[in-house]
């Protein structure tokens, strides 16, 4: 259904823009050092499904709103990025509870849910991704094949799929680095302190970002 060259450069351009670390990238190491690797991959899952939304609403028509209107655009970025300080600031909060949640052998029971839930949020306010989907996504439509909207969607997947196996990577590597804070108390706090704080600037830096255009 899509050209070859088309799905080529989609996916050159897509790994161009996976591989620059942006907030879903920075939320999941976070994560992933303060939670373990488990609650990281949750993380990614949770993120990508969020970013899946955005790419529903290009399909549907929602995208081309979005690229045209200030107002539309700021809103869904002012959500993500109050919510990512509201995350961060609960961090900082809670920083003294990760020495007895490494001191279990099973996470709470609803942290995988919690993590999912979080990730969504983050993917769905994520400004670089609103701006790729919205303004470069329809250029590799094919509209003589016809079925726009499911090639939109059918891109929108592999560039989930591939960003899944990035962030996952990423996830893996700051869970494993997670058992070095494990020995010492001080530690953690430290790492859950640091942790907020990231989340709150990537919040903030969300919250400054402006329309390229």
């Amino acid at each position: 259904m899509l050209p070859t060259k088309h799905l080529l450069a989609f996916v050159l351009l897509s790994y161009a823009l996976i591989i620059v670390p942006g907030p879903n990238v920075l939320f999941v190491v976070s994560r992933s050092l303060q939670l373990g690797r488990l609650a990281g991959i949750a993380a990614v899952i949770g993120g990508q499904l969020g970013v899946y939304v955005q790419v529903i609403a290009v399909a549907l028509g929602i995208g081309e709103l979005v690229e045209q209107s200030v107002a539309v655009f700021t809103a869904i970025k002012l959500a993500g990025a109050i919510y990512l300080i509201f995350l961060g600031v609960q961090a900082i909060r809670h920083r003294k509870s990760l020495a007895a949640a490494l001191g279990t052998q099973q996470l709470p029971r609803a942290s995988t849910g919690r993590m999912l839930r979080d990730g969504f949020m983050v993917g769905l306010g994520n400004p670089k991704a609103i701006v790729f989907f919205a303004a470069v996504l329809p250029q590799f439509a094919d509209r003589s094949a016809g079925h726009v909207p499911l090639q939109l969607l059918l891109l929108g997947a592999i560039f989930m799929g591939m960003a899944l196996i990035s962030d996952s990577m990423w996830a893996m590597a700051a869970g494993t680095a997670r058992s070095w804070f494990a020995r010492s108390p001080r530690r953690l706090e430290r790492i859950g302190g640091a942790g907020g704080l990231v989340m709150i600037g990537i919040g903030v830096s969300l919250a400054l970002t402006g329309r390229s255009d």
